[in-house]
């Protein structure tokens, strides 16, 4: 495994990290995602990533649990808070009632004293940026957090962030996680650039496109029994790469991986660490064997002639 600084802060994280999106406490057994969990860090990775939205919580449990075994400073484990969890209108969002409110249920969840990235995991409208920042440096002061990240905000809502949090001397972002793989790549244009001239560094996830990057996809009315496509649990968000257009592209970077003599999320994972500014992958798993696959693409470079080839493909 290899690291990477996280934005411009002090923190190293692992090339690729493993999240728990549509996957622990839900699709996947725990036993087994303990197995998963307990593969990817016996084999470097560091970096672990959930939320509370989760599966109403629930992966921030099963995360907890497995990773209790382990020193504590020998991991980096994120979370979130945004999305609503429960009915009542002060149940989401990111006032400093939600926040703090939220903060000491995920740690309860997780069974930890602290977490070591807090995500404001959507951009509030409804709520002044001061008083999220404001929350959240309070967080950090009293050690239930570490650093501060962002997840789907744009250049611009982080840029508004920058301004008040130099205004009033509060913590800054370090680290934006937004989505981002072959087929979606709009944070190449703006986010990227932004956010390396303001050293804040990217932990992307849906790296392998819900799935359609590896491999298993031929057709979209064509869906492996064991797959999360025809997994009414995880299936949520992958109709949208279902297309034939898609599935025909991925079937070329496929041909590409073959005479690489690597697999398809191999290359797939290997062309996102091509970013510098990327500084980790978050990958899915429901077996170990799929993380001790993604890893090799730690120990991949594309040459420029491939970059071309599948840049091709992907135009």
């Amino acid at each position: 495994m290899k690291y990477r600084q996280l934005g411009n802060s002090g923190l190293y994280v692992s090339e690729l990290s493993l999240g728990s999106w549509l996957t622990y406490g839900n699709a996947t057994d725990n036993s087994t995602a303990f197995k998963v969990i307990e593969t990817a860090y016996d084999n470097g990775i560091n970096f672990f990533d959930t939320a509370n939205g989760y599966a109403g919580g629930n992966a921030e449990r099963v995360v907890g649990e497995a990773l209790g075994k382990y020193p504590r400073g020998s991991y980096v484990l994120a979370t979130k808070v945004y999305v609503p969890m429960g009915p009542g209108i002060t149940e989401k969002g990111l006032s400093r009632k939600h926040i703090m409110d939220q903060i000491d249920a995920s740690l309860e969840r997780l069974g930890l004293d602290y977490i070591d990235i807090y995500y404001c995991h959507r951009y509030d409208e409804q709520t002044p940026l001061e008083e999220t920042l404001r929350a959240m440096d309070d967080l950090i002061t009293q050690g239930k957090v570490r650093y501060l990240g962002v997840s789907n905000w744009s250049a611009l809502e982080i840029s508004k962030a920058i301004a008040v949090a130099d205004k009033y001397m509060l913590d800054k972002i370090i680290v934006s996680q937004p989505p981002y793989n072959m087929f979606m790549r709009e944070i190449e244009t703006e986010l990227i650039p932004f956010c390396e001239e303001n050293g804040i560094g990217q932990a992307v996830y849906s790296p392998l496109a819900q799935g359609i990057l590896s491999g298993k996809y031929s057709k979209p009315d064509d869906l492996p029994e064991d797959s999360r496509a025809a997994d009414p649990r995880a299936n949520r968000f992958i109709t949208r790469y279902l297309k034939e257009d898609k599935l025909s592209k991925a079937a070329k970077i496929k041909d590409i991986s073959q005479e690489l003599g690597i697999s398809m999320p191999v290359l797939a994972l290997a062309w996102i660490l091509r970013q510098k500014n990327v500084s980790s992958a978050i990958t899915g798993a429901s077996k170990p064997e799929q993380v001790l696959e993604n890893i090799k693409a730690c120990d991949v470079t594309l040459s420029d002639e491939i970059l071309a080839r599948i840049e091709n493909v992907l135009a």
